[in-house]
């Protein structure tokens, strides 16, 4: 399978399971919305509980994200996630925002999501309110990742990444930043 095809699986996948209920969702249907045969998926993914597995695995993402020390830590994470919604067409994290609704599935993507991001993020943060900075933190990278997902073509789509980050990696860093919050 090409790099292509599995992308293209997996964006349709996500698609599919951020709109339907779990039940509702089929191989064919995704495999028809990637342009590829549902035998193919099933030869590389497995079935639908193994691909929505795979959709809902957010490890790589906090992987990329936090992949610097913490006195880099926002500078990296706005980097990566920038470059990864350039090279790819697509948003490390935003896929759990399709996980508000009710539903098992939805429920195991959100707590998936807690625990491989948040968690992960609040594990490297000491001092006070570990749990709301970390939540914080991973809120304003999704409302970044939104800002490029809406406006595809705006300031912040085509601005240089180091711009970007120049603007925006402030603001995340003042919350890993080990201090006390004024009350």
């Amino acid at each position: 399978m090409t790099d292509s095809s599995r992308h293209a699986i997996l964006l349709a996948a996500r698609r599919a399971f951020a709109r339907n209920p779990y039940a509702d969702v089929t191989l064919r249907g995704i495999a028809a919305d990637a342009g590829v045969s549902a035998s193919l998926i099933v030869k590389h993914f497995g079935g639908k509980e193994s691909l929505f597995d795979k959709v809902a695995d957010f490890e790589d993402a906090a992987t990329a994200l936090l992949n610097a020390p913490n006195e880099e830590l926002g500078r990296c994470a706005v980097r990566a996630l920038v470059q990864f919604r350039r090279d790819n067409n697509a948003d490390l994290l935003l896929r759990v925002v399709f996980a508000l609704g009710v539903g098992a599935e939805r429920a195991m993507l959100r707590e998936r999501f807690r625990r491989q991001v948040v968690h992960q993020v609040a594990a490297r943060l000491t001092g006070e309110d570990v749990p709301l900075r970390a939540e914080l933190f991973v809120a304003q990278l999704i409302g970044l990742g939104a800002a490029l997902a809406v406006d595809r073509e705006g300031p912040a789509a085509t601005a240089a990444i180091e711009r970007i980050a120049d603007l925006y990696a402030p603001a995340l860093q003042s919350l890993v930043n080990d201090h006390q919050i004024a009350r």
